[in-house]
């Protein structure tokens, strides 16, 4: 069976994207996501595995839109495009949907694998599974259950605009 991740929908639920990231942080935390994810599967899974992730305004630190991560193909959306858009693609574009499991807390990913015949499968739920798996309990921070309420530091903001290139 394939699996296409949707990156930092799973790196939110897995609590490894805290609020204030500062410089390399959000690369740190996209790492870590990757850790875990070739931690806890084989390297089969992993072979039939895609995460995709946001690049904004160009690949994070140069690097390819497309990569080999621990056995894990890495993708990075094109400039002005989601994550979504091309995880849509991807789904569109399966030759074998019905063996395709996508991984997201989006509904509109959620409803496009569905039309394809593919299993969708919530963030929460597919991380909660592996976890039980590898006998294991999550060691991450909960995730936030809504959005912060006090602004970002200028501090914060420009380091925000460095990772994305904008800055």
């Amino acid at each position: 069976m394939k699996l296409l991740i949707d990156g930092y929908n799973l790196l939110h639920v897995a609590g490894l994207m805290g609020r204030r990231l500062g410089p390399g942080g959000l690369e740190r935390a996209r790492n870590a996501l990757l850790g875990l994810l070739a931690s806890s599967l084989t390297p089969e899974e992993a072979a039939r595995t895609i995460v995709v992730f946001d690049a904004g305004a160009k690949a994070p630190r140069d690097r390819p839109r497309h990569e080999l991560l621990h056995g894990i193909q890495v993708q990075y959306s094109e400039p002005g495009e989601e994550a979504d858009d091309l995880l849509e693609r991807l789904i569109a574009a399966d030759s074998a949907p019905k063996q395709l499991t996508v991984v997201s807390g989006d509904h509109r990913l959620q409803r496009a694998a569905k039309r394809r015949k593919a299993t969708a499968v919530a963030s929460e739920a597919w991380l909660e599974e592996l976890n039980r798996r590898r006998g294991s309990t999550p060691t991450a921070r909960p995730p936030r259950t809504s959005k912060p309420t006090e602004p970002l530091t200028a501090e914060e903001v420009e380091a925000w605009l460095k990772e994305f290139g904008v800055g």
